[in-house]
């Protein structure tokens, strides 16, 4: 499956790599890279279907739209169409480098990722693959005015009737970058995810705040 998750993103990157996203204009994963059939040349590879990991023709294209999402967020790009799989937590961490909540869930022809352009500075995408790694770069023709931070607060696993669930928030800060100060800070995801895995190494409180839980 990771050697066929390898060959999909190698087939799609290059369909992506140096897009220019200007001023009005809005970007489509699924306009760019079109099917993702076997008649296109994908492999099977991992997918995620019903909750639960499964296997299917053009599988891995989830970590391509979770590195654009993940540069996305760091700009002043409007984000107009997000799905995500995290009403549930189907993996325990493992060197986790981001938030849980910052993912993405696409299908072709259903499900797609969609950000536009409101400013007056034109973007550009850079992806490519190096035989091991997916890599990205997110360039401006103008240096933004403000950095932006994603981070994730109060995280903790909770027990309610018997299951597990993963809770937590991730904000997202704005920094002017002349003064270093937060002009802005928003909640972009407040999770309550379903645990799948093993539990039992797990620090669990008994029930959840209502605040988490609605």
């Amino acid at each position: 499956m990771q050697e066929n998750k390898a060959i999909n993103l190698a087939l799609s990157a290059p369909k992506v790599n140096g897009i220019l996203i200007r001023p009005g204009e809005t970007f489509s994963f699924w306009h760019l890279i079109g099917p993702d059939t076997a008649r296109h040349g994908y492999k099977v590879g991992l997918t995620i279907s019903n909750n639960k990991p499964s296997t299917g023709v053009g599988g891995g294209h989830c970590q391509f739209t979770n590195l654009i999402h993940w540069m996305v967020l760091h700009s002043d790009l409007t984000i107009v169409e997000h799905h995500h799989h995290d009403g549930f937590d189907l993996f325990p961490d493992y060197k986790r480098q981001i938030p849980f909540g910052t993912g993405t869930s696409i299908v072709y022809n259903y499900l797609d990722y969609r950000f536009r352009n409101d400013t007056d500075n034109v973007y550009q995408l850079l992806v490519y693959t190096d035989g091991e790694y997916l890599q990205g770069e997110l360039r401006a023709s103008k240096e933004q005015k403000s950095t932006y931070q994603i981070c994730a607060e109060n995280e903790f696993f909770s027990k309610e009737d018997g299951i597990v669930f993963r809770n937590g928030t991730v904000i997202r800060k704005k920094i002017e970058k002349r003064s270093g100060v937060c002009i802005h800070e928003e909640t972009i995801r407040t999770n309550h995810a379903r645990v799948m895995y093993d539990t039992s190494g797990l620090e669990i409180r008994k029930t959840a705040p209502s605040s988490i839980r609605e």
